[in-house]
């Protein structure tokens, strides 16, 4: 019978197939836009935290602030931990602030004297005190204390060279600087932010926020004292600076100003999540990129950031759904540039490669390598390749391609003929250009230089095949269109993260490229309407199906 015929039953599973995709599109959006709701309701209670209704009852906590006092900030070193000192004898002072305005904003810039401890790859501490003007900051219970370090370990940067230079010096310093590159030493931080809250807030007495507890320390009259907070997300790992044993004295930028209530409760959220990150494996490096994104920002920035990262990950979740799914279906490469599909594997693989030399953020790299896995897959796909055992070894083997298929490379072929004869010149000259005039680190550092740089500068033409396939089939129903939908949408909210999130500059203009490729096959879809006697998705002619239905049965 018809309903028992092939076509109409692969025809019924690719309905049900689509049905249940759309309630999974349904379920997973709705839960995204459930957690963009949750996460901004977080926000704001955050930043506006209900206050206890009376100073004077006993189930509150007010502030020492709101008696008229004045105060006096002092600033001191030392090279022992903080849980070390037993007294203030090794304690050396920095600096005095009389009459001390905790809602002004100053910078001062001190010269520190570096100890002989320190620039043997020893910790300089830094002791602030906020205490009432005229008495001592030591044993006084209305002072205010907290410390950070003015130094941190981290690796020794790698400086570039230039590859073609035979100054045996710069060989030399090269040889060192390859055997101590991994060598963990103290860098000094060039800024450092104190802050003191200036919002005096009423807390319940047992509801005080968690994430601020250690802040809040009581004085004798039952009020909490001032509350201060030394910035550690101002300071990223590319801002340090390595202490050298023959320097002496180091310049440090210190900036006091005001922190309210909701900034100080969400910085501490950050440090606290950061420290989770840090425990799970992740570098300073990749810790900078949160600190660029969540402490650098204001409120209304940070509601778009988040806002729009829900969505880019609801975005590409939905693309990378459709597009497995429209791969696993795939039987006819009518139509497809395996070209395409075959730079789009390599560059992928090129630039996984540059930004792991790069030492870019694990945030960027692990989701890229992901990416990198399913070209492959799909151009194993293309090339229709299998496994076959064959005795008791298996055995890789390729499949044919039908006429259409074969007509297809044909013009797929023609495309990139004149694409290579513009390309490699240009590739080759900017890489003798890069090695001549630009220094690198390392021959290994220049050659995958050099291929991003054509990855990222060309690669973008690579995909002029496709639309040259596309032109002279007079038709876009061989594409996967709703992946491709989710992806441009990806597109342009990576345009707007290009000038958010730290990334090679190269990276960054490659983010824009593909916006030019989406509206070529935007207005290509609008020129060929849908053609019901080519190929879709899945490899089926509708015309085809229909003439099958209709042919007469034998027996």
């Amino acid at each position: 019978t018809a309903t028992n015929h092939p076509l109409t039953t692969r025809r019924t599973s690719i309905i049900m197939g689509k049905f249940s995709a759309s309630w999974m599109t349904v379920i997973v959006s709705g839960l995204a836009v459930v957690y963009l709701a949750w996460t901004l309701n977080g926000i704001y209670s955050t930043f506006y935290p209900e206050q206890c209704p009376s100073m004077d009852s006993p189930r509150c906590l007010s502030s020492y602030l709101t008696n008229p006092i004045e105060l006096k900030m002092s600033l001191f070193t030392s090279t022992k931990h903080p849980k070390s000192l037993k007294n203030s004898n090794h304690l050396k002072s920095l600096l005095e602030i009389e009459d001390f305005n905790w809602n002004a904003e100053e910078s001062r810039d001190l010269s520190i004297e570096i100890p002989e401890e320190t620039r043997n790859n020893g910790s300089l501490y830094l002791h602030v005190f906020l205490h009432p003007q005229g008495e001592k900051p030591f044993g006084n219970r209305y002072t205010s204390y907290v410390w950070s370090p003015l130094t941190q370990y981290a690796e020794k940067q790698q400086t570039a060279i230039n590859l073609l230079s035979s100054d045996d010096k710069s060989s030399e310093k090269s040889g060192t600087r390859s055997k101590i590159l991994n060598e963990t030493v103290a860098h000094w931080k060039p800024r450092v932010g104190i802050h003191v809250m200036n919002e005096n807030h009423v807390f319940y007495r047992h509801e005080i926020p968690p994430e601020i507890y250690s802040y809040i320390k009581l004085s004798p009259d039952g009020t909490y004292l001032p509350v201060i907070y030394i910035n550690e997300l101002n300071v990223k790992v590319k801002d340090l600076l390595p202490v050298e044993e023959n320097e002496t004295t180091i310049n440090i930028t210190f900036t006091f100003s005001s922190i309210s209530l909701g900034k100080l409760r969400f910085h501490s959220q950050i440090i606290n999540s950061l420290t989770s990150l840090r425990d799970m494996g992740f570098s300073e490096r990749d810790m900078d990129e949160m600190k660029s994104l969540m402490s650098d920002t204001n409120i209304y920035l940070l509601i778009i950031t988040i806002t729009v990262s829900v969505f880019h990950i609801l975005f590409d979740f939905l693309a990378f759904k459709n597009d497995i799914s429209f791969w696993r279906a795939k039987k006819s490469m009518v139509g497809m540039s395996l070209r395409t599909l075959t730079w789009r594997s390599f560059s992928s693989i090129i630039v996984l490669l540059y930004l792991s030399d790069q030492q870019t953020s694990a945030l960027i790299r692990y989701p890229f390598a992901f990416g990198t896995i399913v070209e492959l897959w799909k151009l194993s796909k293309a090339f229709k390749v299998s496994i076959k055992r064959v005795g008791f070894f298996p055995r890789i083997v390729i499949g044919s391609y039908s006429d259409e298929e074969k007509a297809t490379d044909g013009f797929d072929s023609q495309a990139m003929k004149y694409l290579s004869i513009a390309l490699i010149p240009l590739c080759l000259g900017g890489s003798l250009y890069s090695l001549y005039y630009i220094p690198h680190k390392s021959w290994y550092s220049w050659s995958i230089q050099c291929l991003v740089n054509g990855v990222y500068a060309f690669g973008f033409l690579f995909m002029l095949p496709q639309l040259f396939v596309n032109y002279k089939l007079r038709s876009v129903a061989h594409l996967p269109w709703r992946a491709l939908g989710y992806k441009a949408f990806n597109t342009f909210i990576d345009d707007l993260f290009a000038f958010i999130v730290v990334m090679p500059t190269a990276h960054r203009i490659a983010c824009f490229r593909d916006d030019i490729v989406f509206v070529v096959f935007i207005y290509q879809r609008w020129l060929y309407p849908v053609d019901k006697a080519r190929f879709n998705e899945f490899g089926v002619a509708y015309e085809e199906e229909e003439n099958v239905k209709e042919k007469p049965k034998t027996d």
